[in-house]
């Protein structure tokens, strides 16, 4: 199969994906690929966008990859947004850092270093598909423990926990993926709010390979 082609189905395939593609899963629905070189196809196709200075790229994410369109357009996807963006409070943001780093936590560690109780926070999370139970120490009364998830990854535009950054510039890489801040204060400890990542709207209309991609589905 001429490359051209592949280039084309590695683009439909991710654009049409709800969830990042592995490599593995597309080198095994495109003829003639291999996971290197669904890698290599996916680099030569965010090459073409930059070079049309489209709005949107291939990200890297939770081990595979996603169409995300780039953070500058971030304030005004907000705006086509009919439901209400998933929101972060500053204490949850702070209870989701802890876990991030320090996973698996307990509830307990997560309260020594808060210096509060946090199970109501933990279950936000929870709800929100962002930390979930990761089972249960083995220590007497067997205390549950808790991680992140691939959700996490996702919105933190994070290919796996080894790419996170330090403590301190997490939330310099919330603003980076869209996360804007809300200048109302949140009533669980008084921290500043921030919205979920929004960048994920998937993009329609001509692609630069000249054939017309499907348009994006809910």
């Amino acid at each position: 199969m001429e490359r051209i082609e592949q280039l084309r189905i590695v683009e439909a395939l991710v654009l049409a994906s709800p969830e990042p593609l592995s490599a593995d899963r597309i080198a095994k629905i495109v003829p003639d690929c291999t996971a290197p070189l669904a890698g290599e196809l996916v680099r030569e196709l965010n090459e073409l966008y930059q070079k049309h200075d489209r709005a949107f790229e291939i990200w890297e994410v939770a081990g595979g990859y996603q169409f995300r369109t780039r953070a500058e357009f971030s304030g005004y996807l907000q705006q086509l947004q009919k439901q209400r963006p998933l929101r972060l409070s500053g204490a949850a943001l702070e209870t989701l850092s802890i876990v991030a780093y320090k996973q698996p936590a307990t509830r307990a560690e997560v309260e020594e270093v808060r210096g509060v109780e946090s199970g109501a926070v933990l279950k936000t999370l929870m709800d929100r598909q962002l930390v979930r139970l990761a089972g249960h120490r083995d220590v007497p009364g067997r205390p549950m423990i808790y991680g992140t998830t691939r959700r996490f990854l996702e919105i933190f535009g994070l290919e796996s926990l080894k790419d996170l950054p330090r403590l301190r510039d997490l939330e310099e890489l919330a603003r980076e993926q869209g996360i804007g801040d809300d200048p109302e204060a949140d009533a669980e400890g008084g921290a500043s709010p921030v919205e979920a990542d929004s960048q994920r709207e998937q993009p329609t209309g001509p692609d630069p390979l000249g054939t017309p991609s499907p348009e994006a589905s809910g």
